[in-house]
């Protein structure tokens, strides 16, 4: 099983990524004035008492934080043929994030959710598909470079894929290309009402599997019919859509919920999904109330 490649602990908590952006100041933050966000992040979610952490995403939009790095790429438009990035890209803040935790996860934006937030303006590419495919090879040296600091898992995100818009076939095409480079486990982290694409999703080659439940509950029911074949699940228990911070004893309630269908052995407990737009304290404290409510379901088993 996946679970004990990385994480030794029942019901481990993460996060889905991305965090808001606490700017500091100082002569640092001349040099680099994102920099002090990236150790509040950090900080915060080893205080609150998260497991495998991340470096933030405090960078910018998931799509141009990669898309800018790209040859090929300007702006929001496809002028060539995609390249891999001359040199790492999320590299130098997971690298931070990993001299003060021991497990954190690196995250790359997938392939057909880069595809479609962008244009394509050459006659290099005839459709989304083909550039998603090339997107994925350009990934591969960054999902190998986090790889080689030591990150415990890789997560990539495809948002995209709940939407109906993606054809899926090349989507799992191009995700397999990236973890067929890698020996580290992987997680699929997929937002959104699965109901009409969840049984394509179950066929894509990742170890973890992480989708919204506190948001989408109906997503429960449909993997309580379904087998995830060894695969852990990635369990959304706190809403990342919304300021309201939900107690300990609510967190705990879906927590339940998902024990009733998935081994507590298989589970990692986090947010739904990314909780850039929410405030500092709000952010802060649906961590504090995640890592709680793990702690007191975890003593009860």
């Amino acid at each position: 099983m996946a679970k004990q490649y990385f994480i030794n602990k029942v019901l481990a908590t993460t996060v889905v990524g991305s965090y808001p952006v606490v700017k500091g100041g100082g002569l640092r933050n001349l040099f680099d004035p994102l920099h002090a966000a990236v150790e509040t992040a950090v900080a915060d979610q080893i205080k609150a008492g998260i497991d495998i952490i991340s470096d933030g995403q405090v960078r910018g939009d998931m799509i141009q934080v990669f898309a800018s790095k790209l040859p090929g790429i300007k702006g929001q438009e496809v002028t060539g043929k995609i390249q891999a990035a001359s040199g790492p890209i999320t590299v130098g803040d997971t690298k931070y994030a990993l001299t003060k935790a021991p497990k954190v996860k690196g995250i790359v934006t997938g392939p057909t959710t880069l595809a479609h937030g962008l244009h394509i303006n050459t006659p290099m590419y005839r459709n989304k598909e083909e550039l998603a495919l090339d997107l994925a090879a350009a990934l591969i040296p960054e999902a190998k470079a986090l790889e080689a600091i030591g990150i415990t898992l890789l997560q990539i995100d495809e948002p995209m894929f709940s939407t109906g818009m993606a054809d899926l076939e090349t989507g799992k095409q191009a995700i397999g290309l990236i973890t067929a480079a890698l020996r580290i486990p992987t997680s699929l982290h997929v937002c959104g009402n699965l109901g009409n694409v969840i049984d394509e999703i179950l066929k894509f080659n990742v170890n973890v599997l992480d989708f919204e439940f506190a948001n989408n509950p109906a997503n429960l029911d449909l993997l309580s019919r379904r087998d995830l074949a060894g695969r852990m699940i990635g369990f959304g228990c706190v809403d990342s859509a919304s300021d309201n911070v939900e107690s300990v004893a609510e967190i705990r309630k879906r927590i339940e919920k998902g024990i009733e269908i998935f081994d507590p052995k298989i589970m990692l407990l986090d947010p739904d999904c990314g909780m850039r737009m929410r405030s500092h304290d709000v952010a802060y404290r649906k961590l504090k109330n995640l890592a709680d409510a793990a702690k007191e379901v975890r003593l009860a088993l």
